[in-house]
């Protein structure tokens, strides 16, 4: 029974609490928001809505992501984010401004600002006034009423209306208070459903999901197929090749044992270099599919491995609670290596830097340089081909290069992690 009576009184703390929050958050945060933006809006054609805009709804856009946060802890609704992903190759002012405005998700949030004032007002007094007025009922009204002349009073007798009129408001509170316990989360869910009703993605974002995702499915099987050709090409012409030439040479080697040993010894020291040369290739290939060091040590381990070994310095930053799963941690690894690869082969830089880190449910994943620009992932090669692996989980990629540098490239992925990490956080390679 007292662990019931515990878990009732949680639930209409948390209510009220929360309901609090949602109140405070309306008024104090959403609406505000919601004047700069017309405002914003307004100042379009006199130039200093081009800056505003973008500000003001970035600011909108991390309050609705707050409310999906708080959707799916408090009452397990989930909202999914409807926003296009950022273009690759930068964004100037007016460009950041008709993305934003041309995204449908950017007009939904700001119908959805307003009209949270007024329900959040309603299903956060539900959420949390009843327990309020619960408590006033059994703590303020009953025992004040016997101190004043309204009501029952120390001077009306114990078998009057007095009495039973202070047990009512008593059991009355009680009950209020009980069901403050129900009511709370049932007020906060419905709050959470209609946030999901304007932050959710629409039917047409979502058909446009469906094509990109068979878009990318096709991408990637081609590139899938690509690979396999290319693993079957390099074992045939590497390994294998190795490997017969080295029977070969075994073969020989036996024959000559008794007419010639010292032919037999020099055939038998090329057969020990070629099959440390097949040894070689074999490890290059497995490396090029998945890394060791990258099973062994994750993705914080694997970079800094990779940043120690480019002929230039490279400036590491990581935080990583835990792992993603193996094949976002493949592909996040091999794009950072394709980026690595392309500041040695064609920036003439003198420095790089390498960010790696996960934030809300996103893996980020940066890397610059000081070298000469003019990177276009438009011009195909290997951009293209990581634009194409990170599109296949979902991921973007942008690149800021003006020629004369510097170049960034900002690559992002969706993903969770699992394991507590052990490892440093930040460094240099």
């Amino acid at each position: 029974m007292s662990e019931l009576v515990r878990e009732y009184g949680r639930r209409a703390l948390s209510g009220l609490l929360r309901g609090v929050v949602q109140i405070v958050m309306a008024f104090a945060v959403n609406l505000p928001l919601f004047i700069l933006a017309v405002l914003s809006i307004a100042a379009i054609p006199l130039g200093a809505g081009v800056i505003l805009v973008p500000v003001v709804f970035q600011a909108i856009r991390t309050v609705a992501n707050q409310q999906r946060v708080w959707a799916a802890e408090w009452s397990g609704v989930r909202i999914p984010v409807p926003y296009r992903a950022e273009p690759a190759g930068g964004l100037g002012p007016f460009r950041r401004l008709r993305w934003l405005l041309a995204d449908p998700a950017s007009w939904r949030d700001l119908l959805w600002t307003i009209l949270n004032v007024p329900v959040a007002l309603v299903l956060g007094i539900l959420a949390g006034g009843l327990v309020v007025y619960g408590l006033e009922g059994v703590l303020v009204a009953p025992w004040l009423s016997l101190f004043t002349d309204y009501g029952w009073g120390p001077f009306w007798p114990l078998d009057d209306w007095g009495a039973v009129g202070f047990v009512g408001t008593l059991v009355l509170g009680a009950a209020l208070v009980a069901v403050s316990g129900q009511v709370g989360p049932l007020s906060l869910k419905a709050h959470a459903l209609f946030g999901r009703s304007l932050l959710a993605p629409t039917r047409a974002a979502l058909a446009e999901r469906v094509e990109r995702l068979i878009e990318t499915r096709s991408e990637t099987v081609d590139a899938s197929a690509a690979e396999l050709r290319r693993i079957e090409r390099d074992l045939h012409d590497g390994a294998q090749a190795r490997l017969v030439a080295l029977s070969m040479n075994i073969g020989l080697a036996e024959e000559m044992m008794k007419h010639d040993p010292e032919m037999a010894q020099r055939l038998l020291a090329e057969a020990r270099e070629s099959s440390g040369a097949a040894l070689t290739e074999l490890r290059d290939l497995v490396r090029g599919i998945h890394p060791p060091v990258l099973a062994e040590r994750g993705l914080d381990g694997a970079v800094r491995a990779l940043a120690l070994t480019l002929p230039l310095p490279v400036d590491v930053h990581t935080d990583l609670a835990g792992r993603p799963e193996a094949p976002v941690e493949s592909a996040a690894y091999f794009a950072v290596a394709e980026m690595l690869a392309n500041v040695v082969k064609h920036s003439g830089a003198q420095r790089a830097w390498l960010q790696v880190e996960h934030s809300g449910g996103r893996l980020l994943m940066i890397v610059g340089d000081d070298g000469t620009g003019g990177a276009d992932p438009a011009a195909g090669g290997g951009m293209r081909g990581i634009e194409r692996r990170l599109a296949a989980f979902d991921g973007t990629m942008a690149v800021t290069s003006p020629p004369g540098g510097p170049t960034v490239v900002t690559m992002e992925l969706p993903c969770a992690l699992s394991s507590p990490k052990t490892s440093p956080s930040s460094g240099t390679g």
